[in-house]
């Protein structure tokens, strides 16, 4: 009689399927965090770029949580290694620090 595969033999093909949706994640917090990085209003008045930059930030640290909660998963951490979602969470303090300065 054989012995029954170990619970690790799918863990590459598990990280596969957990990369596409932390990865989607991280790419939409990294769009997001660029938009808010490259906007600049034109002056003091200009209400309509600060309210841009403001809802880029939102969304970052949005999707940024997101990921994260996603890689909080007991299942998700011990699939995928802490620094998966390293991206993730630098574009969501990134996304902070141009939201307390510039927003």
């Amino acid at each position: 009689m054989t012995s029954p595969s170990h619970v690790d033999d799918d863990r590459g093909c598990l990280r596969l399927v957990l990369a596409v949706p932390l990865t989607l994640l991280t790419l939409v917090a990294a769009y997001f965090c660029w938009t808010a990085l490259t906007i600049s209003p034109s002056g003091t008045w200009d209400d309509d770029a600060y309210a841009g930059i403001v809802l880029s930030c939102v969304l970052t640290i949005g999707a940024a949580g997101a990921a994260t909660v996603l890689w909080l998963v007991p299942s998700v951490r011990r699939a995928m290694p802490w620094w998966w979602i390293l991206p993730a969470l630098l574009l969501g303090v990134v996304a902070g620090v141009r939201w307390a300065v510039g927003g």
